[in-house]
């Protein structure tokens, strides 16, 4: 889920080839609701963003797994290895 736009959204899947849809939530309800958006640092400036966790959520609405603080380059890797 992003608080972009739906629109920047959907660019970001047809440049990627990303088949299935993302979800959006720009009034950032859901992401504060799941604990996700909040302040950060980078380089001593803080700002409100998103962290980047992940949820594993079953077909029953029920968490299964939850990884906190993903590095975006093997995490896709590691949770094909565990679903």
């Amino acid at each position: 889920m992003s608080a972009d736009k739906q629109k920047k959204q959907k660019n970001f899947c047809n440049k990627h080839g990303f088949e299935y849809p993302m979800l959006c939530d720009e009034e950032k309800s859901v992401l504060k609701a799941y604990g996700v958006w909040g302040k950060k640092k980078l380089y001593g400036r803080e700002y409100e963003g998103i962290f980047r966790n992940t949820y594993v959520i079953d077909e029953n609405g029920i968490i299964e797994q939850f990884y906190k603080k993903v590095s975006v380059k093997t995490h896709a890797q590691d949770i094909l290895a565990v679903l």
